[in-house]
């Protein structure tokens, strides 16, 4: 039987503990035990724990084991912010599909009530990205980053493989572009930066802007997808091919 996998608070080399929420919901909900077993994933690695000790709100595993697990694809995923709950959905199944960061931007066609309050929203989005990476058996969180204005994120320097989902693109695919990359780092797997536009696509300029800065623009193909469709569905690819 599968055991339920819990991510911990704090550890060191031979314990683990949770505290506030999960511990909470551990000890109130699940009725917790001393001697019970769970998965405890402490840093980027994950345990067979068991339940030492519980304390008020605080629940002590002592790690028996480490279990095998596989680590995030090098995959950094930068979403325009659109509409909230779309946003959301595309964080909980780019956690699923193993991408290692997030970084909320702010695009020109960004609607300007979710841009100004975008950053308030942050501490949600990290907690949605533990509870998918919780129910997906990941051994470690994705980083959710700050938000960022547009052109502070494609500035950045990297030595990444900076992919550009662009709806005007025909003559590169984000498949092609994936197997130049692969090919080009040898034994080694490529890290990927892949951005989404928003709801409407990327301004001329903001595209103008990315090809300045050495991000190459890529084809989903013919469909017009909506914002989280494209995210979900780009990022499947790329794991795919990496993997």
């Amino acid at each position: 039987m599968t055991r339920r996998r819990w991510i911990a608070d704090s550890w060191d080399e031979s314990t683990a503990s949770l505290t506030g929420e999960q511990a909470s919901h551990l000890i109130r909900v699940l009725r917790a035990q001393t001697g019970t077993e769970y998965d405890i994933v402490a840093g980027d690695r994950v345990w067979h724990g068991i339940i030492a000790g519980i304390s008020g709100d605080s629940v002590r595993f002592n790690l028996v084991a480490e279990v095998q697990a596989d680590p995030a694809l090098p995959i950094t995923l930068l979403l325009s912010i659109f509409k909230f709950d779309r946003l959301e959905w595309a964080i909980e199944k780019g956690t699923e599909l193993g991408v290692e960061r997030i970084v909320p931007i702010i695009a020109r066609r960004s609607e300007k009530h979710l841009a100004q309050s975008a950053q308030n929203r942050v501490e949600r989005w990290r907690r949605i990205a533990r509870e998918s990476a919780k129910q997906s058996r990941r051994s470690d969180i994705p980083a959710i980053d700050d938000v960022l204005q547009l052109k502070a994120a494609a500035r950045a320097t990297s030595g990444a493989t900076r992919l550009l989902l662009a709806e005007q693109e025909r003559s590169m695919t984000l498949r092609r572009a994936i197997d130049e990359a692969v090919k080009s780092a040898g034994e080694e797997m490529p890290s990927i930066h892949l951005a989404v536009g928003p709801e409407g696509g990327w301004a001329a300029e903001e595209e103008a802007l990315f090809d300045a800065e050495g991000w190459k623009s890529v084809s989903l193909g013919p469909r017009i997808l909506r914002a989280e469709t494209a995210a979900i569905t780009a990022t499947a690819v790329v794991a795919a091919l990496l993997e």
